[in-house]
């Protein structure tokens, strides 16, 4: 299943839109992992996929392979939507 990650902080002014943005996702039966980059978990996933900026979001195909990744910006829903829909449903 295509997945979609989401790197934050807890001081990201940007975060909690992105936050929000996972939770329509979540509601639409996408499958959504948020990480804090705050905590060292978050801070090793982070670090695997070369965050450098909040947030980060990595679409991800059935495979793990990143297919998207949206760095210091927020894509809308429909945006994440429709790029996993038309390539991979």
């Amino acid at each position: 299943m295509e997945m979609v990650k989401i790197f934050w902080k807890a001081n990201c002014s940007k975060c909690p839109a992105a936050k929000d943005v996972g939770n329509t996702l979540k509601e639409e039966g996408f499958k959504v992992i948020d990480y804090n980059l705050d905590t060292l978990d978050g801070l090793a996933e982070g670090a695997y996929y070369s965050v450098m900026a909040t947030p980060t979001l990595i679409i991800e195909d059935r495979d793990e392979n990143c297919i998207a990744d949206f760095r210091g910006i927020i894509p809308s829903a429909k945006e994440i939507q429709t790029l996993i829909n038309k390539n991979y449903r």
